[in-house]
């Protein structure tokens, strides 16, 4: 079904909404999916905060203008599927990933993150991101770790004095 003008503008106007708040962007080639694969795709991507919509080129091409994402615009052609995280980074990857092992004619084409387009192949790399609450148990062990060092010390010295050995006040009593 064709879209008339306003409809047109409608979605463009949503998608720019999406784009301008997106961490990042999958355009995969979704041409031979079925339907029952896409509208289990569309309730993962609701479930992890994907924002997941198949629109014409042109209109993406449109929406993504003026955001991070336009650096890809060029490489927007073919039938393509858009896949926005809206709250991690590396929600979109995973998802195309998780379904592209079930259907090889999933396909990333583009990834856009940070101003700038890479391969499709760098959907691994999205992928591999950690989420939020991983990003946070990283650096919480990184703090954690200078103060656990400090007390593996303070205890090895305590060790070292009050077993086997004598003290230094001790040592210089019995001289």
């Amino acid at each position: 079904m064709a879209l008339n003008l306003s409809q047109k503008q409608v979605v463009v106007t949503e998608l720019a909404e999406v784009a301008s708040k997106a961490h990042s962007l999958v355009a995969a080639e979704y041409a031979g999916t079925t339907v029952s694969q896409m509208t289990a795709m569309r309730k993962k991507a609701r479930e992890t905060g994907v924002f997941l919509k198949v629109v014409k080129n042109t209109l993406a091409t449109r929406a993504v203008a003026g955001t991070e994402f336009e650096s890809s615009k060029d490489a927007l052609v073919g039938p393509l599927l858009y896949a926005f995280s809206m709250e991690d980074p590396g929600a979109a990857g995973r998802l195309i990933k998780e379904f592209a092992k079930g259907n090889d004619k999933l396909q990333a084409k583009v990834v856009s993150i940070g101003g700038k387009t890479f391969p499709g192949s760098h959907v691994e790399v999205l992928a591999s991101l950690p989420t939020r609450e991983q990003a946070l148990a990283m650096l919480a062990r990184v703090l954690a770790e200078p103060a656990t060092m400090f007390a593996r010390a303070v205890k090895a010295v305590a060790d070292k004095q009050g077993g086997g050995e004598a003290a230094p006040e001790a040592v210089a009593e019995t001289a």
